[in-house]
């Protein structure tokens, strides 16, 4: 006999808010410190919308709060771990999150699509902030002179006369 999907999600449903409902009484009533273990609903969450994904690989748009909620909730664990101190450190995470989630959009999403540009920004811009407190990405710059030279370089060699799409002036002395 095969099993009827609504029937297994309204089982999945009301076994999550048995098992919510079981955790929040505890909580109030002292039995879990609940300082302790909030991040890890927000960690729950974002492995939810990752097994979401895995369900329906069309749903690539479930990997952007999957990843957002997993690497805030991990960040929030470490901190809540008497770190909080160094949140002035660890704020960029919040926007490397949905970087990653571009990424990952990009990597599993429809073919062609230009999600990387969003996710390049917001990687760069994160590790940017990151690299102002990391002594080792001290010399980080040198990466762009690198970079520009190099561009500056190819743009200044001369394009063999196969390649070029110019007509050929026979005019010209």
């Amino acid at each position: 006999m095969t099993e009827n999907p609504t029937h297994k999600s309204h089982f999945i449903t009301g076994l999550l808010l048995i098992l919510l409902g079981i955790f929040l009484l505890s909580a109030q009533f002292g039995y879990i410190c609940w300082e302790n273990l909030w991040p890890f609903f927000l960690i729950i969450g974002g492995i939810l919308f990752f097994l979401g994904f895995l369900q329906d690989h069309r749903k690539y748009g479930l990997l952007m709060p999957a990843s957002i909620l997993t690497i805030t909730g991990v960040l929030f664990l470490y901190t809540n771990a008497d770190h909080w101190y160094e949140m002035e450190y660890l704020w960029p995470t919040f926007i490397l999150a949905p970087g990653i989630g571009f990424v990952l959009m990009f990597l599993f999403g429809p073919k062609g699509n230009t999600l990387w540009i969003p996710a390049t920004i917001l990687l760069t811009m994160a590790l940017i902030f990151y690299a102002r407190f990391w002594l080792i990405f001290r010399y980080w710059p040198v990466i762009l002179i690198v970079v520009g030279v190099y561009i500056l370089i190819n743009a200044s060699k001369k394009k063999p006369d196969s390649e070029s799409k110019d007509p050929l002036d026979f005019t010209s002395n």
